[in-house]
């Protein structure tokens, strides 16, 4: 037989309401009461029933996690720390994948606010104009975009596209191309305006080619393009984009690093196992995951007050195989 509250509150020599206050609301109990009865609870075995729990204080103790693709290696990562993160503080996590498609994000979010006490949306494509109406709905944190009165953890890909420029032009390129991301990222305008910037202060020359998918498809597509500008050194939107376009030069005749050095951004686990070895923009994504649910985790408590939470998270650049030198002469 099932161990139920009133078996926890005999046991514990307490009040049912106080053992039900100790799993909905433990800072109404007594220390040294709450810490008895969860003792008493794991001994017993006793599991709180979570859907009459949410009746009663609302909570359900979910959290949504949207993300734009979720067989793109970068997620996985950022999903586990936010799930480990979630469950350290006894909540669980629903994630689903909107396949890069505004609309199904939108009803992924009317999905989630009934039954979810905040959603985590990672890298949204939905316009600002929409995600400003639903954060008066249910509490929302957003991870890789910045929108007004959201709070949001960012990785600085600026910081990291600088970094990258600066390695190439330090190489001796001075003909760089960038391969952007999808129409509308944030990111990708983020690493276009900080290669942009870096490039000019270097005395260097930049073509973008782009929009692309996000993908090695992608990539492979921007390959002909990329050669077309002459540039003997590429920064691509994130690693898949840049190991796909390494095959598309394979396809095309041009070697990496000899003809061309390429740069990718994420350091998923595929850029260390590819050959070249992709000189990537590590980006932080188990932090990323960890504090997003934290914040997330102090909105639904309200706790938070006063303008929205913003963290932005530093980036690194991992230099292996898949950058060099400039080999061949460059065309003025």
């Amino acid at each position: 037989m099932a161990v139920t509250i009133r078996d926890v509150a005999r046991a514990s020599g307490v009040h049912v309401s106080t053992v039900s206050r100790t799993f909905s609301a433990p800072h109404l109990v007594n220390p040294e009461t709450r810490t008895r009865v969860l003792a008493v609870a794991e001994e017993l075995g006793y599991l709180p029933n979570r859907a009459a729990q949410a009746l009663t204080t609302g909570r359900t103790h979910n959290l949504g996690l949207i993300c734009p693709d979720i067989a793109n290696p970068f997620f996985p990562r950022l999903i586990k720390a936010a799930q480990a993160q979630a469950r350290e503080r006894d909540y669980h996590v629903f994630v689903a994948d909107t396949d890069e498609d505004p609309r199904v994000e939108e009803e992924l979010i009317q999905t989630f606010a009934k039954q979810v006490d905040g959603v985590l949306l990672c890298g949204p494509r939905l316009s600002n104009r929409v995600l400003d109406r639903f954060r008066h709905d249910l509490p929302l944190v957003v991870v890789n975009r910045r929108i007004r009165g959201l709070p949001a953890v960012l990785m600085d890909v600026a910081q990291g596209a600088r970094l990258a420029i600066e390695h190439l032009v330090g190489l001796g390129h001075r003909k760089l191309a960038l391969v952007l991301g999808p129409e509308g990222s944030w990111n990708s305008k983020q690493i276009r305006e900080a290669a942009r910037d870096a490039t000019i202060a270097a005395g260097a020359e930049l073509a973008v080619v782009g929009p692309n998918s996000p993908t090695e498809l992608g990539g492979q597509r921007a390959a002909p393009e990329v050669l077309r500008t002459t540039a003997t050194a590429v920064l691509c939107y994130n690693d898949l984009v840049a190991i796909g376009l390494i095959e598309g030069l394979d396809q095309l005749g041009a070697s990496v690093p000899g003809d061309l050095s390429v740069i990718g951004v994420d350091d998923i686990t595929e850029a260390r196992l590819t050959r070249p070895r992709l000189t990537t923009v590590a980006m932080p994504t188990v932090a990323a995951g960890r504090t997003a649910v934290d914040m997330l985790l102090q909105m639904a408590g309200n706790a938070v007050q006063g303008p929205p939470a913003l963290t932005t998270l530093p980036t690194n650049l991992i230099v292996r195989e898949s950058t060099a030198a400039p080999i061949r002469h460059e065309v003025s």
